[in-house]
This record gives C-alpha cells, sequence and structure tokens, in this order.
C-alpha cells in the first residue's frame, strides 16, 4: 500500500463550509439594514425595501403575550412541533379561510414563513432532486432548495403576462430528476395573483406527472378588485398527499418579529420536519406561539383595515411609477409590492452616470436622492425594482416623488 501524499493527508484550507459559504445574504434584509443604518445616521432616507406590514401588532394579541408571559408553564420547554392548541387552531382556521379541511397532527408550527420553507424542502427533497420555481421569485426560496439538497430550476414570467407562469412553461423545464414545483400566489415579490382556472390547471398538471408542490399562502388575506385567492389543495384535491402549504400570521396579524409560521403536509412529511426541528431548534417561543393562537382564533378585522390602506397605496404608487418614461409598472393584484420594470432606463445617462443594470440603478437612486429599493437581480429578473407600498402614505409619495424626479434626467 502507498503512502498518502501530504497533499491527500492536510487538513481543507476552507474556514467556512462549501454548504453554507455559497448562500447569499438575504438582499430585502440586507437594504432594509442598510436604510436604517443611514436614517440612524440622520439621513431622511425613505426606504422600501422591507416587506412587513407598517401596522403595530393589534393590542389583543399584545395583551395575550403579556399574560403568557405571567403564566409558569410559558417558561419550560414544550412540544417540538408547536403548542397542541395552536395546531388544532391553525387546522381550523384553515378550514375557515381557505376551505382546506385537515387535522392538528398535520400541523409542525415553526419559527416564521423561513424556518417553515426550509424544513417543508428538507423534509422531501435528495441530492439533486429539481424544484421549479417560478420567477421572479423571493430571495430565500432557491436558498432553502439548495441548503436541502436539491436543485432551483427557475422558470421566468415578466410583466407580458402579469408575472404568471404558463403551464407551457413549466412542462419545458420539468425533467427526469424534477421532483417538486413552487407555486406562490399571491407572490413576492410582483403581487400577481393566479386565477383559479390557472390555478387548477398548474395543479392538474403537478398531478398527471406525480410532482410535489408546495404552496406559499402567507399573503392570501391581501387581495385586490376582483382578484379572489385560490389555495391549490382545495382547488385540486386529488394533489392533497403531494402537496405541502406553508403559512404564519406575519403578514396577516402584522406579527413580522413575532416568527410563528407553520407547514402543513401529509402526515409522514410531517412528522419527518419535525423530527428535524427537534434537532434544530426544539419549540417556537411559547409566548409567540400564545400570541398566536389569539391572532388566528379571532376576526379577521385587523387584516381588513390593513388591506383597505394597502390598496390606497397600491394605486397611487402603480400611477405615480407609471408616470416615469421609460418604467412599467403592471398593477399587483395581491401582497403589497410593486414590481417595475426598468430595463428603458438602463445605460442612460443619471447625473453624469450610466447604470447598466438594476443593481447600478438601485445604488444610484439610494446615493442621490435617499430612496432605498431592492433590484430585481435578488429575485431572478435583472432589469426590474421591487418597492414594498408597506408603508405611510407620506413617506411613499415622497419616496417615489424623489425617484420621479431623478429618473426624469434620464438621457
Amino acid at each position: 500500500m502507498t503512502a498518502a501524499t501530504p497533499q491527500e493527508t492536510a487538513p481543507t484550507d476552507r474556514r467556512v463550509s462549501a454548504r453554507v459559504g455559497s448562500i447569499s445574504e438575504s438582499a430585502t434584509l440586507a437594504v432594509d439594514a442598510k436604510a436604517k443604518a443611514l436614517k440612524a445616521a440622520g439621513r431622511p432616507v425613505i426606504g422600501f425595501g422591507a416587506g412587513e406590514p407598517d401596522f403595530p401588532t393589534p393590542d389583543y394579541i399584545v395583551e395575550a403575550a403579556v399574560e403568557a408571559c405571567r403564566d409558569p408553564k410559558n417558561h419550560r420547554y414544550t412540544p417540538a412541533g408547536g403548542l397542541p392548541e395552536l395546531k388544532a387552531a391553525i387546522a381550523a382556521k384553515t378550514l375557515r379561510d381557505s376551505g382546506y379541511e385537515i387535522e392538528a397532527a398535520q400541523v409542525l408550527v415553526t419559527n416564521g414563513g423561513k424556518q417553515a420553507i426550509y424544513e417543508a424542502f428538507a423534509a422531501i427533497l435528495d441530492p439533486g432532486d429539481e424544484v421549479i420555481v417560478p420567477a421572479p421569485y423571493w430571495t430565500t426560496y432557491p436558498e432553502s432548495i439548495r441548503l436541502a439538497g436539491g436543485v432551483p430550476v427557475p422558470v421566468v414570467a415578466d410583466e407580458t403576462t402579469g408575472y404568471r407562469v404558463s403551464v407551457e412553461q413549466l412542462e419545458a423545464a420539468r425533467t427526469e430528476r424534477t421532483k417538486v414545483v413552487l407555486f406562490v400566489s399571491p407572490s413576492n415579490p410582483t403581487g400577481a395573483v393566479y386565477p383559479r382556472e390557472q390555478v387548477e390547471a398548474i395543479g392538474r398538471w403537478a398531478v398527471e406527472h406525480g410532482l410535489w408542490v408546495l404552496t406559499d399562502e402567507i399573503y392570501e388575506h391581501l387581495v385586490y378588485g376582483d382578484a379572489e385567492f385560490s389555495s391549490l389543495p382545495v382547488v385540486v384535491p386529488e394533489l392533497r398527499d403531494k402537496c405541502i402549504v406553508v403559512n404564519g400570521v406575519a403578514k396577516t396579524y402584522a406579527m413580522t418579529g413575532w416568527r410563528v409560521g407553520w407547514v402543513i403536509g401529509p402526515k409522514d412529511v410531517i412528522k419527518a420536519a419535525t423530527n428535524l426541528q427537534s434537532h434544530a431548534t426544539s419549540n417556537v417561543s411559547n409566548v409567540a406561539q400564545r400570541a398566536a393562537l389569539t391572532a388566528v382564533s379571532g376576526e379577521l378585522d385587523a387584516v381588513a383595515a390593513m388591506r383597505e390602506a394597502f390598496d390606497r397605496r397600491r394605486k397611487t404608487i402603480v400611477r405615480m411609477l407609471n408616470e416615469i418614461e421609460g418604467v412599467e409598472c403592471p398593477e399587483p393584484e395581491g401582497a403589497f409590492y410593486a414590481y417595475p420594470s426598468v430595463k428603458a432606463l438602463l445605460g442612460k445617462e443619471i447625473r453624469g452616470k450610466r447604470p447598466a443594470t438594476s443593481v447600478e440603478l438601485a445604488g444610484l437612486i439610494l446615493e442621490e436622492v435617499e430612496v432605498a429599493v431592492v433590484p430585481g437581480e435578488a429575485f431572478g429578473t435583472p432589469g426590474y425594482l421591487r418597492l414594498s407600498y408597506a408603508l405611510g402614505d407620506e413617506d411613499l409619495v415622497e419616496g417615489v416623488a424623489r425617484i420621479q424626479k431623478l429618473l426624469a434626467e434620464a438621457r
């Protein structure tokens, strides 16, 4: 037997694993952090980056958390998969809000929607499995897929289709390695909402080819005008055994910082994901779970008031963006984001610079008029900007007016 060479026995010089080292920073959180840092330094920055309601969590939910803090039973470990009362309440809420009938045993309570997404993918993906990801996509989806050993396969839709992918596009992306299709409606970052007939067509295509579907329903209550939310496993019941639903309290109840989400799926998948969570984080904060229990068990008055404000802001931001020459912004039908195309502005001179990408344009906007937006590269589609309209009316108008003034100089 030959001796190993020093090169073969030497430990790797890599300080961070390839798996974790390849993860990109959340672009939306990075933009929000930069905007907040500049604001803290005294600069009048207006931030359109964060995907969170600007409303406080309703008082009755906060009071439930205060009471939970005083109860010693919430000072201890509880089941890793979630408080039994909360899991039952989530099942009841799911039936009430989307018509999807499930059991509490099909629910895993997670530390926010991001953990829900990662654990769902980790529970069903093996190395090399492909996941079809409609783009523009939320920044976390591809990273969660890669962390779980999967391969994200983007399928791009643009403003000409309202940012909605077709069955034909999905079929063109399908290979023998395809295991899952991601479905998100209403969508972050575009605000696109799929009509029921398209939801059904995509669901039946997935059934035909034996694919899993992970559907993110976090914006289920934020739809506007004639748009309607349709839950995929309700529209296509044949999908139930291969469908995973992700949701949470963050958007509906203005509880982004409370970090309570959940996964709904077949019992074997939920059991596997619960086992993973038992080693990763154990149970979600009991105080946050008690607050979430009050939220999901209560009425939807708070989200109705938020939706009215968002609808007003939605119309304002779309009108103002479309007044800018070179900007094309479809009207979003859900969530609280506008996703304008700025491709016609790239390469033009603006204050002595010629931004060639939407990253450079976003940087110029921040530098010149102190408005923070997220470039389309973060969502898999260069040439666009994402602006959240979950901020005050005055800041929204002032921020877009600054952008209007700057981009009017494009030559």
